[in-house]
């Protein structure tokens, strides 16, 4: 008996669910079981949504805010968000050009699935989050990947960029602060990559999910899409609350892109989930126009376990590290030890009980993510479990 009772989508029919929630998963599987595992997989803040944010979604309830709302998301929060593209980033949007969406992963997909044709080449620097390759797939588009080196920050050098340019390159993803590196690219370097994009007549999508997660003096956030008006008539700039306000489980995400296309994306969003859940919407209002010291509070917190990881990590023979300047996660090269990215995260799991995910995904097979969405007992434990571990595998 088949399988498969028809021939699915050769784009997205064949796409693989992700590495990054099924390791997790794996994890969590381990702890229920009773197995003392300290899981590095996070990908969110270890903090609650702060109070205020939770009364604005309970306070809609309450008051019968629970029916649809405009596709594009409710009028206020859009408008709020225009203040907000002008105030941190430099870039105006009018609330016309704001999408709010479920999540900004519906936010980048709904972005690449107005953007690209099949036969079109996506741009991307590597290591990447995992899941752009699969957007990309969905399209039938074909992903182009440019290493990065970790003497570079993890960012694309322009030359490189230049150099993989052609006729059929129609998108460029950028993504700073990064996950899983945490590199951070400059206001310089943006602008190089910048008039690049605009002299080669391509897009960019600019995902900056982590922009307020940064820690180092000189290693500002910058957005490619305040660098001037033809690059910003090339880029959507995607963000969304998850990170900066702790309110993953919410799926709240949003766009800002120039008015020739800002239209398109809405009308795809409006076919395919009608709006973002209503009282979550008052929620993310209540986040962008209350009090913001919460978010200090925790780019503090996460400031001080960088500094510690990394640290600790520096002292294990074998492990070569740079100090991240952004997000949440640290990029280590484990290659010394013999074995790649997969086999050395399923026999840490395994054998000392510490859970990381692969670099393989991202398009680093001699690198681990580990993130220190944790607290700082359990990054200590985990790296010296790790520690231990690599000496039994050192060469």
């Amino acid at each position: 008996m088949t399988t498969e009772l028809v021939k699915l989508s050769e784009t997205a029919g064949t796409l693989q669910p992700s590495l990054t929630l099924a390791i997790t998963s794996k994890a969590k599987a381990m702890i229920t079981e009773g197995v003392d595992v300290i899981s590095m997989c996070a990908g969110e803040p270890d903090f609650d949504t702060p109070e205020f944010i939770k009364e604005g979604a309970i306070k809609a309830i309450e008051n019968g805010e629970t029916k649809y709302t405009r596709s594009a998301g409710r009028l206020d929060l859009c408008q709020a968000l225009s203040r907000k593209f002008k105030t941190d980033n430099g870039i105006d949007y009018n609330a016309s050009q704001v999408i709010v969406s479920p999540g900004g992963k519906f936010s980048l997909m709904a972005a690449i699935q107005v953007i690209c044709n099949p036969g079109d080449e996506v741009i991307i620097p590597t290591p990447a989050w995992l899941s752009y390759p699969q957007m990309i797939q969905s399209t039938g588009a074909k992903s182009v990947f440019i290493e990065t080196k970790a003497e570079d920050g993890f960012c694309l050098n322009p030359n490189d960029l230049r150099a993989a340019i052609t006729d059929k390159t129609k998108l460029l993803i950028l993504n700073s602060p990064s996950n899983p590196t945490g590199g951070i690219y400059s206001q310089a370097l943006l602008k190089e990559i910048a008039d690049i994009v605009v002299e080669k007549n391509i897009l960019v999508i600019s995902d900056e999910m982590y922009e307020k997660l940064v820690y180092d003096e000189g290693g500002e956030h910058y957005s490619i899409a305040s660098m001037g008006k033809e690059i910003y008539e090339r880029t959507i700039t995607v963000n969304g609350f998850s990170k900066a306000y702790s309110m993953t489980g919410w799926r709240l995400g949003f766009l800002g892109a120039p008015e020739w296309i800002a239209p398109k994306i809405a009308a795809f969003q409006s076919h395919a989930t009608s709006n973002a859940t209503s009282f979550a919407q008052a929620g993310a209002l209540a986040a962008l126009t209350g009090p913001q010291d919460k978010i200090e509070e925790m780019r503090l917190a996460f400031k001080k376990r960088r500094d510690l990881i990394f640290e600790l990590l520096s002292e294990i023979p074998g492990i070569k590290v740079i100090k991240p300047r952004g997000a949440f996660y640290i990029f280590p090269d484990i290659s010394a030890f013999g074995m790649d990215s997969m086999a050395f995260a399923e026999r840490l799991l395994n054998e000392a009980h510490v859970a990381v995910i692969p670099g393989t995904p991202f398009g680093a097979p001699n690198n681990i993510r580990l993130s220190y969405a944790c607290s700082e007992e359990n990054i200590r434990m985990a790296v010296r479990r790790l520690k231990d571990f690599c000496a039994k595998y050192t060469k």
